[in-house]
C-alpha cells in the first residue's frame, strides 16, 4: 500500500529555486542543504541555478541535480547529490562526473551530505583537481 493510499502524507520541503514543495527523500535532503549552502554561503544567484533538468549523456537522457550558470548563462558548476547511505567511491564519482561531459562546467561537486568532493576541471589536460573548498560564485 502506498503512503498516500493509507492516508499518511509523505514529508515535503520547500525548494527555494523551484519555488514549490517537493517530496523529502534522503537525496532531496542532501540537495536542499546543498542549494542553501550555494546560495547563502557561496553567493550563487538563485536566478542562475537550475534544479533537476534533463541532459543528454552518451545518447541517454539523464537528470542532473544542480547546475549553476555563469552570468553569460554558460554551465559553470555541476552538483550531483546522493543519499547519505550511498558511499562515494570511484565508480560513483566517475558515473556522476560523466553527466558533465555534455555540459562542460568548469567545476564539479559530488556530495552525499556526509562526504563532499569539489573539483576544478582542466579540459585541456583532461584532468580534474580536487579543491579544499568550493570558491565563492564571484571567483568561479
Amino acid at each position: 500500500m502506498k503512503a498516500e493510499e493509507s492516508g499518511i502524507q509523505s514529508a515535503k520541503i520547500f525548494d527555494i529555486v523551484r519555488k514549490k514543495y517537493v517530496r523529502l527523500s534522503p537525496e532531496e535532503w542532501v540537495r536542499q542543504h546543498m542549494i542553501h549552502y550555494l546560495i547563502h554561503d557561496k553567493h550563487v544567484p538563485i536566478s542562475l541555478t537550475a534544479i533537476e533538468k534533463s541532459v543528454m549523456v552518451n545518447r541517454l537522457q539523464r537528470r542532473f541535480d544542480i547546475l549553476v550558470y555563469s552570468k553569460k548563462h554558460l554551465p559553470l558548476l555541476l552538483v550531483e547529490c546522493k543519499a547519505p547511505q550511498i558511499i562515494i567511491n570511484q565508480e560513483v564519482f566517475d558515473q556522476a562526473a560523466r553527466y558533465n561531459l555534455s555540459l562542460n562546467a568548469g567545476y564539479f561537486v559530488l556530495s552525499n551530505g556526509l562526504s563532499t568532493y569539489c573539483c576544478k576541471l582542466d579540459y585541456q589536460n583532461q584532468r580534474y583537481h580536487f579543491l579544499e573548498e568550493l570558491p565563492f560564485y564571484e571567483n568561479l
